[in-house]
């Protein structure tokens, strides 16, 4: 399985921007899909998550901020971003599992300028 993630890019603070991860096909279906940043120096942390079902989970930090969504027939994870912040800047990973396995994309880079 391979997760392709796309749509960041350099935003000024209050814009928006959608990252939008595929998996490859053929893949199978995923019970979860998630989004997380990292900051320079950071750690991972999680963003906001959905599963199969449509049930979402979102950190405090972006809370009313953005949202997730997915095309579960085309293996497909959005993750809109509007309101941005400086401290939204890092790299984004999305994360699809199955099971007990669990797959990274290689990430995209969000830079918000105050």
């Amino acid at each position: 399985v391979q997760l392709q993630a796309s749509g960041g890019g350099l935003v000024q603070a209050g814009e928006s921007l959608r990252l939008s991860c595929a998996a490859s096909a053929r893949s199978g279906a995923f019970s979860f899909m998630g989004w997380y940043r990292q900051a320079p120096g950071g750690e991972r942390d999680m963003v906001a998550t959905i599963t199969a079902g449509g049930g979402t989970n979102y950190a405090d930090f972006v809370q009313g901020r953005f949202s997730i969504s997915r095309e579960v027939a085309r293996r497909i994870v959005y993750l809109q971003m509007n309101s941005l912040k400086p401290e939204d800047s890092g790299i984004y990973y999305c994360n699809f599992k199955r099971g007990t396995a669990s797959y990274w994309g290689q990430g995209t880079l969000v830079t918000v300028s105050s």
